[in-house]
């Protein structure tokens, strides 16, 4: 029997890293933040160590403070990736797309045109949006949860119909006879209280047939619709434990759904800065500390280890006296790191620089030491891969390839090159064309 192998992600968005100090080092051209070369190379160092797939989140809304750091989220998805299909051949293209906002068909027939573009290499991560911004954006007032939850139920079923409109039954063209078989290329008529569409689509299957639907770990009415048409579940969970749970209510979801649990793949998020020695790599993340204010990181740090007092002295070790003060939160995995620490030794600069204040949990050391947290948690089965998020774009994701990604082929727990084409491929997935029909849909 083949072992089990991890999938690994990488995230993109503004071509400098999720630092905020990134695009201020002096190697990079603060110009290249909307530079589609600049994307395509780090699509490409991404394949060129067989990542399954790249990952592109968004924001319909100007997101942060311009002053100091520029957003996150820059072009529109489905555009970036349809320029990065061009350019790449085997990895997994994964973009956001609202369902708040757009009408079915259109996210259908763009969707569905990545996927024949890329080859069957196209992912949709499906999301209602939240933010009042958004929607302030395309006029309209946000609404209550369960209403945004009512449409993305009806905008996927509708997607999922169009998608498989054009059947696989309508052939291929012979030019000695018919292009298609028109009884197989059949309008879908459905409508709901918010969304409908006649269709079809004039889109045959692609290589895989329809994109993977991505969905975020949530709980209520999120949970519920990424059990009912989830391929892929994304989580932040902080520890191990935290997303064996969330990895198992995920499945859980797909359960009552009347879906097959295995089916799904649990992906968490996890961040990387990757030395030769702890040192170093410590050294690189405060090189680019050095290029935001760290006052306001430094207060967070202080409430997370109990300490009122400002840190005087943020690059020499606590003192007795401020050990025996501090305290740990109960419960609060960052403050017990940042607790562990602070006792060991290190300084309040060096203790944010292992990443204590990042939204997810950080490995900024060794290549052996970012192996070793990837397969203690696989091995746990806390989730079936990672989304790997990285400081600086200019070398990091360069530094997981060459580094970590050896190291977990070695230990035959990460794939030495693709041995399919299309996403659903890579990830291991059942073949689909239109809705699951083991979903009970709603009245659309």
């Amino acid at each position: 029997m083949k072992k089990k192998q991890m999938v690994l992600g990488v995230g993109l968005g503004n071509n400098f890293g999720v630092h905020a100090g990134a695009w201020r080092m002096p190697h990079v051209n603060p110009g290249a933040y909307t530079n589609i070369d600049v994307t395509v190379e780090q699509a490409r160092t991404a394949e060129r160590g067989g990542l399954q797939f790249v990952f592109l989140a968004d924001r319909l809304f100007l997101h942060g403070d311009l002053a100091p750091t520029p957003p996150m989220f820059a072009m529109d998805p489905i555009i970036v990736l349809s320029a990065l299909a061009q350019a790449t051949e085997r990895i997994g293209l994964i973009g956001t797309a609202s369902t708040s906002f757009t009408e079915p068909y259109l996210l259908a027939r763009q969707l569905k045109a990545l996927d024949v573009i890329s080859r069957g290499r196209a992912g949709w991560n499906a999301v209602p949006s939240y933010e009042p911004d958004a929607f302030a954006n395309f006029g309209k007032e946000r609404p209550p949860r369960e209403k945004k939850y009512e449409r993305l139920h009806e905008v996927m079923q509708v997607v999922h119909a169009l998608w498989g409109s054009w059947g696989y039954e309508a052939g291929q063209p012979d030019q000695n006879g018919r292009f298609a078989d028109p009884a197989h290329i059949r309008p879908v008529n459905l409508h709901g209280t918010h969304v409908g569409a006649r269709g079809p689509l004039p889109i045959p299957p692609s290589e895989q047939g329809q994109p993977v639907i991505v969905q975020p770990a949530s709980s209520g009415y999120g949970l519920q619709a990424a059990g009912m048409y989830a391929n892929v579940v994304i989580g932040m969970p902080s520890t191990i434990q935290e997303s064996q749970a969330q990895r198992e209510t995920v499945r859980r979801a797909a359960e009552m759904a009347g879906r097959d649990p295995e089916e799904i793949k649990f992906i968490a998020f996890t961040g990387y800065g990757v030395g030769d020695t702890v040192r170093a790599a410590l050294d690189a993340r405060r090189a680019l500390d050095d290029r935001i204010d760290l006052r306001v990181p430094l207060a967070r740090l202080g409430a997370l280890l109990g300490l009122e007092q400002e840190f005087t002295h943020a690059d020499q070790p606590l003192t007795p006296e401020r050990l025996a003060s501090a305290r740990a939160y109960p419960g609060n995995p960052r403050s017990a790191q940042a607790m562990t620490l602070a006792r060991e030794g290190w300084s309040p600069r060096d203790i944010l620089a292992h990443g204590v204040l990042d939204h997810y949990p950080s490995v900024v050391g060794t290549a052996e030491q970012a192996a070793d947290h990837l397969q203690e948690w696989f091995d746990a089965e806390a989730a079936d891969g990672f989304l790997i998020n990285v400081d600086n774009f200019h070398h990091g994701i360069d530094d997981f390839v060459d580094q970590v990604v050896p190291l977990l082929i070695e230990r035959g727990i990460f794939h030495n090159g693709y041995e399919g084409k299309t996403l659903r491929d890579h990830l291991g997935l059942p073949a689909q064309y239109g809705l699951d029909p083991r979903i009970r849909t709603s009245s659309t």
